[in-house]
């Protein structure tokens, strides 16, 4: 099951990444249930705010 959620993670990072896709964009193509991604979504967050993709709060 850790598995499968660490394959979503990677498919949502690259619609993210690499077609533009919003992390719900990216979660509705892949058939991901709103309850059932709270926490990709953070872990998502996480690695684009270190990648510098999302833009910062306090600057």
């Amino acid at each position: 099951m850790m598995a499968d959620k660490e394959n979503y993670r990677m498919a949502i990072d690259i619609l993210c990444c690499h077609l533009g896709m919003s992390f719900d964009e990216a979660c509705a193509e892949l058939g991901l249930a709103d309850d059932e991604n709270q926490k990709l979504k953070e872990v998502s967050d996480v690695q684009q705010s270190l990648m510098g993709l999302l833009p910062e709060d306090s600057k």
